[in-house]
């Protein structure tokens, strides 16, 4: 007959492990998240205007500048060979070469967790995929953003009905408050008048009674 064999000791032993990586994890020598970058995903941009390519992250660990990196590719439609269009280290350093010289702006703020990208005069050529990379050391492991470019002839028309829903709104609010100022300044102008014409009047001359004595 078998010796029956309790389950406790199994028990225990996976107790032991789990306050082992519970330990580690709350101090700091077992990660327990990694590099999360968020784009925009998808943006469209007229030929020969300025796009700025969001890219934001969230890290693990606090943000250190000396050695936290941001690599911005471009891997275009087709067959083309993946281009380098930015790389941040300290400060930016833009290409010194290529499609992107003197194209690719910094617009981000690494302590604000922002590695956004402005780039300028776009072209038919940049149609493809953008993707950003942010590694803040021990952190350097986790997902690669990717923003994908259209290159437009026109914009869209929501795009269209949005900026002249923005000017008109803009124009309404002007007159509206143009309005306003001129209805005040003419209603102070003939308040003013008012008491001026009270105070030019004479004073009337009170009539005696001639028979009150």
């Amino acid at each position: 007959m078998g010796r029956y064999r309790t389950p406790f000791p199994m028990f225990v032993n996976r107790f032991y492990v789990f306050v082992l990586l519970s330990g580690l994890a709350a101090s700091g020598v077992l990660p327990v998240g990694g590099m999360k970058v968020y784009t925009s995903g998808e943006v469209e941009a007229v030929n020969g205007t300025d796009v700025r390519l969001k890219c934001t992250f969230q890290s693990s660990s606090p943000i250190t500048p000396a050695t936290l990196t941001v690599s911005w590719n471009f891997r275009p439609l087709g067959r083309g060979r993946e281009e380098s269009v930015f790389y941040y280290h300290e400060r930016p350093y833009p290409p010194p070469e290529g499609p992107f010289r003197k194209r690719a702006i910094w617009a981000g703020d690494i302590m604000g967790r922002d590695a956004s990208i402005i780039v300028r005069d776009v072209k038919f050529t940049f149609n493809g995929t953008f993707s950003c990379q942010v590694k803040n050391p021990p952190d350097v492991y986790g997902n690669m953003g990717e923003v994908k470019l259209t290159v437009v002839t026109t914009a869209s028309f929501s795009e269209i009905a949005i900026l002249a829903a923005a000017i008109g709104g803009a124009i309404v609010l002007m007159v509206v408050l143009l309005v306003i100022v001129m209805s005040i300044r003419r209603c102070r102008r003939k308040r003013r008048e008012e008491e001026e014409e009270g105070d030019d009047e004479p004073p009337q001359r009170v009539r005696k009674d001639p028979t009150v004595w």
